[in-house]
Order: structure tokens, then C-alpha cells, then sequence
């Protein structure tokens, strides 16, 4: 296993484009598109405002890592955090630069690894970061680093992916049982067909025990659109049978009798 080049892959993935920069970045101009951005980021994931509760940043030394196409960082400049942010990627710090400058908003922005952050012991007093460690080769490793930048008694709010979710069923679906392959693990399938290459999924006990060096732990999950196939399923999928699945799909039975099988995996710790 060569962990620099694995890095390397997920770099090439996400620079390529942000998270949801191909989908959602509709308008006659880069401020409108941005716009339209988050109003759909939101729109299809509230679980983001509920668990983040971006007000609750006002006043302290946060950071995000892993910035994508900024609107959760924008969420937390107009908050008034005294904000810093890192991303892998080149291109995600320039968006988010972009989007910041577009609407008078402040940050402290890097290319930077989150495995390897560059900041001090006890720097800050939050961290924020929404499905973004998990693409990394070693989230452990990332998990390890939130801590130690952390001061005591400082509060990591992250998402990470839930192994057994209805996105991985339907996924094993298309891309194993489909091709005659049923023993292939969910790992490998969300590790080849979710994301960039190399996602990482767990349990909620392996989650506890990633940041098990944390005074607390409070795990929450949830049904995501991506669940329910209620929105459109990423930039890497697209198609004849992704479309027939969204109008036959059983929301109801899968909301009734499934409700702990979604992709989200929602994570406060305190150091």
C-alpha cells in the first residue's frame, strides 16, 4: 500500500472539481452560483444546519477542515468564528477564497493534509469538518490530529460514512451483485464506486474507538437524500437505471423499518 499515492488519487479526484461544483453551481454569475449552491446544499441536506448549529461557533478559533466549495465555511464566517481552513486540494481553497471575497466574508485559508495539520498543540477551540477525513488514506490518523490541535475542552463536530447504509446496499447492488460478484465487501464497493478513490466507511463502534481519545462522544445517524434517492445521486452517477430506481424506490418502508441504515455518521467530541 503506497499511502502517498493514494493521497494522490484523492487530490486529483477533488481537484478536478468540489463537491457538488458540477451539480449545483447553476447561475448567470459566480456569486449566483454560489448562491444556488448552498440554497440546494441545505435544501437536500438539513442534517447540516441542525448538527453543525453554525452559531455556536460566533467568537471562537475554529477551523474546518477539508473546505470543498465553502459554503459550510461561509455558514461559519457569517457566524463570526475567528475561521481558519484547510483543504488537499488547490482548487477548493481558491473557490472558497473566491466565494468569501464575493460576499465580504474573512478566513485564514491553506492547502494543507489533514493528516498532517499545520498548526500547533491546543491551537483552537473548534473544529469542524462535514464528510471529508474519510477520503482520507488514514482517517484515524486525521482523527488523531483534530485532537491534538484541540484545546481542552474544545468540541469536534464530524462527519464521516456509515458502513451498513442503504446507499452501500444499493451500491453492492449495482456494482456486485449485478456483475456477479456477491461476496464483494461494502468496503471495497464504497472504496471504488462512492467518491474519490479510497473512501472509508464504519461502524459506529469503530467511530467511537477512532476518537476514542476524547473525554465525550455523541454519535448520531440519519437518512440522507442519497438514502432515499430523493435528489440526484452525486457527480459520479447518472443513468437509465439510477433514474427508474428514484421513481419505484420504497421511501416508506425503507423510513419505517430501516430508519438507522443511512450514509451519515454524525459525530460531536470533546476533548
Amino acid at each position: 500500500m503506497n499511502l502517498e499515492a493514494d493521497k494522490q488519487l484523492v487530490q486529483d479526484f477533488w481537484n478536478e472539481a468540489s463537491c457538488g461544483e458540477k451539480l449545483y453551481m447553476k447561475g448567470a454569475n459566480r456569486k449566483e452560483g454560489f448562491e444556488n449552491q448552498m440554497k440546494v446544499r441545505y435544501t437536500i441536506e438539513p442534517e447540516i444546519l441542525e448538527f453543525a448549529d453554525f452559531p455556536s461557533f460566533k467568537g471562537k478559533k475554529t477551523l474546518e477542515v477539508g473546505v470543498g466549495l465553502g459554503s459550510d465555511h461561509q455558514m461559519l464566517a457569517q457566524s463570526g468564528a475567528d475561521l481558519y481552513g484547510i483543504d488537499l486540494t488547490p482548487r477548493a481553497i481558491k473557490n472558497t477564497k473566491e466565494r468569501l471575497e464575493l460576499f465580504g466574508l474573512q478566513s485564514n485559508l491553506q492547502v494543507a493534509d489533514a493528516e498532517n495539520l499545520p498548526f500547533k498543540d491546543e491551537e483552537f477551540e473548534a473544529v469542524y469538518s462535514w464528510g471529508v477525513i474519510l477520503a482520507s488514506p488514514s482517517p484515524e490518523k486525521a482523527a488523531d490530529e483534530i485532537y491534538r490541535i484541540l484545546e481542552p475542552g474544545g468540541v469536534a463536530k464530524v462527519m464521516i460514512y456509515k458502513r451498513k447504509s442503504m446507499v452501500g446496499y444499493m451500491l453492492w447492488t449495482r456494482y456486485a451483485l449485478m456483475r456477479l460478484r456477491p461476496f464483494t465487501s461494502l468496503d471495497e464497493i464504497y472504496a471504488k464506486y462512492l467518491e474519490s478513490p479510497g473512501t472509508n466507511v464504519y461502524s459506529i463502534e469503530e467511530a467511537r474507538e477512532m476518537f476514542g481519545k476524547f473525554s465525550e462522544v455523541e454519535i448520531t445517524t440519519t437518512l440522507t437524500h442519497g438514502d432515499l434517492l430523493t435528489s440526484k445521486a452525486g457527480q459520479r452517477h447518472e443513468g437509465f437505471w439510477l433514474d427508474l430506481a428514484r421513481k419505484i424506490y420504497p421511501r416508506a418502508l425503507v423510513k419505517r423499518f430501516l430508519p438507522n441504515h443511512g450514509l451519515f455518521m454524525m459525530i460531536k467530541a470533546v476533548k
